[in-house]
């Protein structure tokens, strides 16, 4: 079974070279490589995490071992992190497809979306699986790399800008992340974190909180916790659909659970508790105010998705059985969640040509399956019951008031005002999108470019893009500068690669499916709420014990 543990990170790397070499010549066997092997992905995650159950699974690459060899490690956690994780990503994946497939979008920047994504997929698997701080910070630099190329498909202005902003701040963490592993080094002779859990207990308290500040700096960047959060609204939204949707949901949870990790198992006794909480408590707070100020979908939800990392915060900072198991819980929750909102959020504006909500309306009579789609997700992220975010937050709460001290119950009643925002964001969205009549101008045929927000003329480019698709050159415009065209019509919105493109008012049925599937995975935590609490509860024992996780690692 140890055998298994290497592959989530193997096959996704030697698809890509098929993916690469395949081309745009090969397009469909592009597409059923990317789907095979994220499908091979899922069903060896599954089967990780049913055996780490019993006891975590390890294996030295090459037989060398630590601190020489690179260590993978599954255990409870991570392997419920690649399963949801790879679930995940497959229906993105599939959404991807049918975007592409409707756009007939088969240029070069295209032909690289599934190579890029499945590098991107190598790099979760790896950081979940990684047992040493080198072996993480590697899989921290694939992820890097990779996405990138995704936030700036199609070479737009707003993207290349967006996909900056990201790299540098990623490329400050990363900086940080290496002079955090060069003192773990000098200190203690080995990055691994078996050897680290024995050897941080003879350091010194000085350097030991050092390095747990230096980490808990860089984790809280990849994470996007307040106060170095101020990137992520600026670098998501611009992106494509798709993307959003993975970056949102799945990459901000990489750094949770790289805390969750840290924490635990190197750090353990919570010296840094209240920082934690007194940190989860302001991004709850003004990552939630932020949302309330937003009037663009895809801002707004990038608002609620800092607010709602404080959560997760909270049973970190924590750092009893009940915080930890709750925490765990949450981000299984959310990962799909935010997924599934920002699918929708892409389907939103192929549907109406714009994701900003004073433009959008009437999509409850005019798309009722689309508003089914968002309306689920939406009560879920609100904490409805019975749905697993009221199902997350509650165990969460209820962590804070054993706890019992002043700093936990200001995060209870924290956590309980930030949900009721979340409701009122929720609502309001609906209310502007969904339930008032229709705006003028919004059922008619328009133009929205990705380089809406841009301040450059780009009424040439406009122009040639609208008439490679079969469009006029010119377009006119309503009283509200919305580009309309006689008679009415279709609706143009933005491709994977950035172009404007024709779409029907009925989106693919492909995106439609894949967008449903995750709908489905987030109601499934509702029906398994029993397992899914046992497993969880489980899997924050096996980490405050350690014990089973060391042994495995330094086992002859």
């Amino acid at each position: 079974m140890n055998a298994l543990v290497p592959l989530p990170v193997l096959l996704p790397l030697f698809a890509t070279g098929l993916s690469l070499a395949a081309g745009i010549r090969l397009k469909r066997f592009q597409r059923f490589i990317s789907v095979a092997v994220l499908t091979a992905v899922v069903v060896i995650s599954v089967v990780l995490m049913i055996a780490a159950d019993d006891g975590p699974l390890s294996v030295h690459l090459g037989d060398f071992a630590p601190p020489l060899g690179i260590t993978l490690v599954a255990d409870r956690l991570s392997g419920l992190m690649l399963t949801v994780s790879s679930l995940v990503t497959l229906c993105v994946l599939v959404f991807s497809l049918g975007q592409g497939m409707a756009d007939k979008d088969d240029e070069t920047p295209l032909a690289v979306f599934h190579p890029a994504y499945l590098i991107l997929v190598a790099g979760i698997a790896c950081t979940f699986l990684a047992g040493d701080l080198m072996n993480l910070f590697v899989g921290f630099e694939i992820m890097l790399v990779s996405s990138f190329v995704l936030l700036t498909l199609g070479g737009t202005g707003p993207r290349i800008r967006a996909g900056s902003t990201y790299v540098i701040i990623s490329l400050l963490s990363s900086m940080i992340f290496l002079v955090a592993i060069a003192i773990t080094y000098a200190a203690t002779g080995t990055v691994n974190f078996a050897q680290l859990a024995e050897r941080f207990d003879d350091l010194s308290l000085g350097v030991t909180t050092l390095i747990q500040a230096m980490l808990l700096t860089v984790f809280g960047i990849k994470a996007a916790v307040f106060p170095v959060a101020a990137w992520l609204p600026d670098s998501y939204p611009t992106a494509p659909a798709p993307v959003t949707a993975v970056f949102a949901g799945l990459l901000t949870k990489v750094g949770v659970y790289c805390m969750l990790r840290t924490e635990t198992l190197l750090f353990p006794g919570n010296r840094l508790g209240n920082l934690l909480l007194v940190v989860a408590l302001a991004s709850m707070i003004i990552g939630i105010l932020g949302a309330v100020a937003q009037t663009d979908l895809k801002r707004l939800l990038s608002f609620t998705l800092i607010s709602h990392i404080g959560y997760m915060v909270f049973g970190i900072g924590l750092a009893d059985r009940a915080g930890i198991a709750g925490a765990i819980v949450y981000v299984v929750h959310h990962i799909t969640v935010q997924t599934t909102l920002f699918l929708v959020a892409g389907l939103i504006e192929r549907r109406g040509g714009t994701t900003e909500l004073t433009r959008l309306g009437g999509m409850a009579r005019s798309a009722p399956l689309l508003s089914l789609l968002f309306f689920v997700p939406a009560m879920n992220i609100a904490g409805i019951p019975p749905f697993s975010g009221f199902i997350g937050k509650l165990a969460l709460m209820r962590a804070g008031v054993d706890n019992g001290s002043v700093l936990a119950w200001v995060l209870v009643g924290g956590s309980t005002l930030t949900s009721l925002l979340t409701l009122y964001v929720i609502v309001k969205v609906w209310n502007l999108a969904f339930w008032r009549s229709e705006p003028p101008g919004q059922a008619a045929e328009g133009t929205v470019m990705e380089s809406q927000e841009d301040d450059t003329d780009d009424t040439d480019d406009t122009d040639a893009d609208l008439a490679d698709v079969g469009g006029p050159a010119v377009t006119p415009q309503d009283d509200q500068g919305i580009p309309v065209r006689p008679g009415g019509g279709q609706v143009v919105a933005t491709s994977i690669t950035g172009k404007a493109v024709t779409t029907t008012k009925r989106p693919p049925r492909t995106m439609l499916a894949a967008t449903a599937a995750t709908v489905v995975l987030g109601l499934s935590y509702t029906v398994l709420a029993g397992p899914l609490a046992a497993y969880t509860d489980r899997s924050a024992q096996e980490l405050l014990t350690r014990t089973p996780y060391i042994e495995e690692v330094l086992r002859p």
